[in-house]
């Protein structure tokens, strides 16, 4: 799952595949991926798992990594997987969809940005959508825990979503646990000014502590919430980074190269680690959060998802 340079070039032309499922949200229909028919109730789903694609948007790529996890894991009969699809204007140019399936300009669904047409509506604000489908105890009457897990630019989103997404209130009162999965993303959404790489100079790199590195001029969707409150919930939250051993390539043609990234690390690997010591000083009373590596893996998501490591993370084991 590795994106070369061919294949990050061809994504910007349009998805060759758009998941065959629609979930109708309130703005519109977000195209998904799914293991299984999850129309009528489902008593034996016991877990569900959100697996989030990467700057290619191949959801289905991912849909099959995960089922592929859940085989090896036994979890097949008691998990229910959902792969969304963050469609941007290229793809439904290049498939000739509807207007009524969701799309995002670019790649602005990275950061929770809205979508463009006569409905807005922000990536996270359709996460918190399809979670507040999940809390239906007529529906899901066994439902346990729900996983949100993201690779590359999918971990991107899952570690933001889990700072300003509403997800956690969203589930409230339910009794059903939600953890964060965070894998080999190029950048973390820091809460200060502090950046680890060495000889780094703040004014040689304007924006380096605005969205999506910073907590500095904050998407639409994250309101009435103040920095501190986000940090304060955020450490709180049940996330863990999946780190693979091998991403330590500064020169990857899907790694993100600005200034502002730059500013975290030379790679993903440094990146990871830099950001979890970041936490761990702010926070030296603990962290409800963990960091764990996979040996031998590089930026491969299917790789880190279908390793001991990644399966043990995924699954609770």
């Amino acid at each position: 799952m590795c994106a070369s340079a061919g294949q990050v070039g061809a994504a910007e032309h349009g998805v060759k595949e758009v998941s065959p499922d629609h979930l109708k949200l309130s703005a519109g229909e977000l195209s998904v991926g799914l293991n299984r028919d999850w129309q009528g109730p489902m008593p034996d789903v016991q877990r569900v798992l959100i697996i989030v694609h990467g700057r290619l948007r191949n959801a289905m790529t991912y849909l099959r990594s995960a089922e592929t996890a859940t085989s090896q894991a036994g979890q097949e009969s008691s998990t229910l997987i959902i792969a969304p699809q963050f469609l941007n204007d290229s793809d439904v140019r290049r498939n000739h969809l509807p207007d009524r399936l969701l799309r995002w300009h670019g790649n602005d669904w990275m950061a929770g940005e809205s979508t463009t047409g006569s409905a807005p509506m922000s990536s996270y604000a359709a996460l918190d959508e399809v979670l507040a489908r999940l809390g239906n105890r007529k529906k899901f009457p066994a439902l346990r825990e729900v996983v949100i897990a993201g690779h590359s630019g999918g971990g991107q989103v899952v570690q933001r979503y889990a700072l300003v997404g509403h997800g956690d209130a969203q589930l409230a009162g339910s009794g059903i646990r939600l953890r964060y999965v965070v894998a080999n993303p190029s950048s973390y959404a820091y809460f200060s000014a502090q950046r680890p790489a060495k000889g780094f100079d703040p004014a040689g790199c304007p924006g380096f502590n605005d969205w999506k590195y910073g907590l500095q001029n904050l998407p639409a969707y994250v309101t009435e919430q103040s920095p501190a409150l986000l940090e304060q919930t955020y450490v709180q939250r049940d996330v863990t980074y999946l780190l693979g051993q091998k991403d330590t390539d500064p020169n990857h043609p899907a790694l993100d190269k600005s200034c502002a990234a730059e500013a975290q690390g030379a790679y993903r690997l440094l990146r990871g680690h830099n950001y979890f010591d970041y936490l761990q000083q702010r926070h030296p009373q603990g962290l409800a959060q963990r960091l764990v590596e996979v040996p031998g893996v590089g930026h491969d998501g299917n790789r880190m998802f279908t390793s001991p490591q990644g399966q043990k993370v995924l699954f609770n084991q």
